[in-house]
């Protein structure tokens, strides 16, 4: 049975890395949101515009958030293309604005995405053909109005993307260095690892600062939203659109910014020189270079910066022998590094090499699978108690 829907009755979708579910739902409750249900890799919820609005500025936790139109069951392609036909697009955005069309199939019974993606996108040309003589332009770059099908074993929906670009893009960094961590997966571990502002945190392999800026964002009270322009978002582009409500959120948001007293309790070190000099660029673009301190030390001989506190860190994984052998070597010292300097810290570290917890010497006490992307990872947690917490 079909269930058309438009954009403001209310029932969206946000995606957000695997593993961190639950922190997303407790952002959408936050944001006013209802009748929210956590699936692998996102939830979904109802709730008004200025709910989606609220989610897209405030969520350090969501990826994108969509926004339903309409969901089926199906027995081949061309229903596919029905239920994008249904749907009244240009009562949703202006020909004018360019599409991109994405699929996503779990089990589904077609031979070929790239052909659903087609149908669909056909489907939404064609309606816009028969209202008003006119079909928008692809674009797969950089488009206006981002259209996502999900398709199961027996059912299809579809959104509309009230985003635009990923919400873990905030626009705050400028340089960066290999393999960074994304910012949404970044505020996650550190919520995740228990981390609340005014704890001391530290970030001793910080490379570009992502979890340095993040933390710095929640002990400041900074919206996420607020970094990007304020039109970067896909629900500016479409037709039912509110800027007035947009600008009162926005300024609500910026006027709960807390002013810092002084230097916040916060540090990164790494030592990689060229990765210091990047996290120092990207703090100072994001305004916060007089509020953390960054300096080049290397993990295995830093000393903790409080007496007590939360070390977070994304160690390297490892993945090829040479470099297994490496960390093989490593994590022992790593585990004394721990043990002599940081008791009384919790120490926390990413990582997809499940020898980990072995070599280091250590018993995590907590150990939360993550997706790093498409790897999987588990967030180690290690309490550090004075002298050794072997047997």
């Amino acid at each position: 049975m079909r269930r058309p829907a438009a954009p403001q009755a209310g029932h969206y979708f946000a995606t957000c890395p695997r593993g961190l579910e639950a922190l997303l739902a407790e952002d959408i409750a936050a944001a006013g949101g209802t009748e929210v249900s956590i699936t692998p890799g996102g939830a979904g919820f109802a709730g008004t515009k200025e709910t989606c609005y609220r989610v897209n500025l405030h969520s350090r936790i969501a990826t994108r958030v969509l926004c339903r139109l309409a969901e089926a069951g199906f027995r081949d392609e061309q229903d596919i293309y029905k239920l994008a036909y249904d749907i009244a697009w240009p009562q949703l955005f202006d020909v004018a604005r360019s599409i991109r069309v994405y699929v996503t199939a779990v089990r589904a019974p077609f031979k070929s995405v790239e052909y659903i993606t087609l149908k669909v996108k056909d489907a939404v040309c064609d309606r816009f053909r028969a209202d008003c003589g006119k079909r928008p332009d692809v674009n797969t770059a950089a488009p206006d109005v981002r259209i996502h099908l999900f398709v199961t074993e027996k059912t299809a929906t579809l959104y509309v993307d009230t985003s635009g670009e990923p919400l873990w893009l905030r626009g705050q960094k400028i340089a960066k260095v290999a393999a960074p961590l994304k910012e949404n997966l970044a505020a996650g571990i550190l919520r995740l690892a228990g981390w609340t502002p005014g704890m001391a945190l530290l970030d001793p392999m910080c490379g570009s600062g992502t979890l340095l800026l993040e933390a710095a964002g929640m002990a400041l009270g900074d919206a996420p939203g607020l970094a990007r322009d304020m039109k970067d978002f896909g629900f500016t582009r479409l037709l039912d659109y509110e800027p007035a409500l947009w600008k009162r959120l926005c300024v609500e948001a910026a006027d709960r910014r807390v002013a810092a007293p002084g230097k916040l309790p916060i540090w990164g070190s790494d030592r990689d020189d060229d990765a210091v000099a990047r996290c120092m660029q990207n703090l100072a673009h994001a305004g916060l270079d007089d509020l953390i301190e960054v300096r080049r030390a290397d993990l295995l001989e830093i000393d903790p910066p409080a007496a007590t506190g939360v070390l977070v860190a994304n160690p390297p994984y490892g993945e090829r022998l040479g470099e297994l052998d490496e960390l093989a070597a490593f994590y022992p010292r790593l585990g004394d590094a721990f043990k002599q300097r940081f008791a009384g810290w919790h120490c926390w570290l990413l990582s997809a090499d499940t020898r980990l917890p072995k070599l280091i010497g250590l018993r995590p006490d907590r150990k939360i699978p993550l997706f790093n992307g498409a790897l999987e990872c588990r967030l180690y947690g290690f309490a550090i108690v004075a002298g050794s917490a072997r047997k």
